[in-house]
Order: structure tokens, then sequence, then C-alpha cells
């Protein structure tokens, strides 16, 4: 998965405003056979089955079922419209400022 740098950004801001769940989970699951739905939730530790990603001093836990549906994932974050989740095909959009893992 990936982080645009306006969506770590605003994960920063929300886990300052937050500072008892300071662990950002993504998560993704099936609507229906044609919908998926993603979550984002502050936590306070991360869980056992979790693959863990370090953005940008932002600690992103990913529970073990969603975190190989996340590949070729990226979470950007806009005003207006808040967070949206963007397949590999839109990587090399230049509207996306992707930054790189820790």
């Amino acid at each position: 998965m990936k982080f645009t740098r306006s969506a770590v950004e605003r994960l920063k801001a929300l886990v300052l405003e937050h500072p008892n769940d300071p662990i950002v989970r993504v998560q993704v699951r099936d609507l229906d056979e044609e919908r998926l739905s993603f979550s984002i939730t502050l936590e306070d530790r991360v869980q056992s089955n979790d693959e863990v990603q370090i953005v940008d001093s932002l600690t992103v836990a990913l529970p073990a079922a969603s975190a190989a549906r996340m590949n070729g994932i990226t979470m950007d974050y806009r005003e207006p419209g808040g967070f949206k989740f963007h397949h590999a095909d839109r990587q090399n959009d230049p509207l996306l400022n992707i930054i790189s893992l820790n």
C-alpha cells in the first residue's frame, strides 16, 4: 500500500488530535461481489496478525486479511472529498504525490 503526502499529513493531524490512539488501521472488506469498503480507524495498539508499515513516522497497521488485497492501492486525501483509495492504474497520475515508505 502507498500513501500520498496529503493522506499522511491528514492522518498525522488526526493522530495529534487523538494521542491515545496513535496506530492507523486500514482495512478492506467486501460489500458484495462488485463493491469494496475501505475503513480507517485510530487504535491504541497493533494487533498480533497485523502487517505494519511505517510511513513518514506514522504507524499503519493492515490486518492480515486486508494486507494482500491492499497491494497496488494508494490512499489519497483531498479537500473537499476526504480520503480516497486508488488502484494501481492511477499510480503514475501526476496528481498523486506518492511518498516513500520508511
